[in-house]
């Protein structure tokens, strides 16, 4: 039995599920859909896609997992298209960094009696951290290994979606972390949506200035590095939608930077050298420790559900479940 699995999206992440399923032929039917055509047939090009669908609902109509892997600005019209033509005991899969409003969206515009949603956030290789690549450039096979993969499932999702979705990341190679909407929304304000922000900041700040004109010609890996941030998220309207469907943690996270930033002002103008100094320290040994344990990956999670193996025992356990079909909602 083959599972038809279809990317929607295929940019960094999307490409990167198709290249990691590549292995799993026997298993996966891979079709991938993007609305930048010539990224869709690079995709197919570079094996991470069986086959191109340009149509977006005929892409769906026939998969098992639907993966949405576009930017936020995009995600409700995509489920609003593709929801009339899910089959059912589909699971449908998002890779955002909004899950509470995903899991409202899902709820209201998804056929609850026909297929499930878990929402899922993957964490990337730590060998991958600082590589400039952005989009279908910076896929990789291997972009999920030695990574996490956090698993949100609203309170609707059935027990066998859930497992699949598990099973999935799992042969991803990612182990997976069970987290709360509201809770993985909070961390992704800090740790994603907060530095792509400030890189704005920073760049609006310094280009608006009148030194611009001869800055820019001695402006060097510094400036490049934090302002590189700004361009994660292409285009500018994805990384507003990113902030306003999670504006309390954003702005909850944005006050905190602002009240870093005044403190360090008031020290430099007060010519405190020791506080500086203080904060420049803590900053950078709090900077060298999460690198080290990031490139480490030996994470220890208190009560965390044990992974599913990433065995080839997956063809059995799909097989399995498609086989006989998803259980309902609701139902034990």
């Amino acid at each position: 039995m083959t599972i038809q699995i279809t990317i929607v999206g295929l940019g960094q992440i999307g490409a990167s599920v198709g290249l990691a399923l590549a292995g799993q032929n026997q298993l996966f039917r891979r079709i991938g859909h993007d609305r930048d055509q010539e990224t869709a047939r690079r995709a197919q090009k570079m094996g991470a896609i069986d086959r191109v669908a340009v149509n977006l609902p005929s892409a769906v109509r026939e998969a098992d997992f639907v993966m949405l892997c576009v930017p936020p600005d995009q995600l409700r019209e995509a489920l609003e298209i593709i929801a009339p033509d899910l089959k059912e005991n589909a699971i449908v899969v998002d890779t955002s960094p909004i899950k509470v409003s995903m899991s409202g969206w899902t709820k209201e515009l998804l056929p609850e009696e026909k297929c499930s949603y878990v929402g899922l956030v993957p964490a990337i290789n730590p060998a991958y951290l600082h590589h400039a690549e952005i989009g279908i450039d910076a896929a990789r096979a291997d972009l999920f290994q030695r990574g996490l993969m956090a698993i949100v499932a609203p309170p609707n999702s059935s027990n066998d979606a859930l497992q699949a979705v598990t099973k999935l990341a799992g042969l991803l190679g990612s182990d997976p972390l069970f987290v709360d909407p509201y809770e993985i929304d909070g961390l992704l304000a800090s740790t994603h949506t907060l530095p792509q922000l400030m890189a704005v900041a920073l760049v609006n700040a310094t280009i608006a200035q009148p030194g611009w004109r001869e800055a820019r010609k001695i402006a060097g890996r510094a400036y490049a590095d934090v302002s590189a941030a700004s361009a994660l998220t292409r285009p500018g309207k994805a990384l507003g939608s990113m902030a306003l469907h999670n504006r309390d943690n954003v702005v909850r996270v944005l006050d905190g930077v602002i009240a870093a930033l005044q403190s360090m002002r008031d020290e430099i103008q007060a010519n405190d050298g020791e506080s500086l100094e203080r904060q420049l320290e803590s900053a950078q040994q709090g900077h060298a420790r999460w690198v080290k344990e990031r490139q480490a990956a030996d994470w220890i999670f208190d009560g965390m559900p044990q992974a599913v193996s990433k065995s080839t025992e997956g063809i059995d356990f799909f097989s399995r479940l498609f086989g006989s079909g998803i259980k309902r909602k609701g139902r034990d």
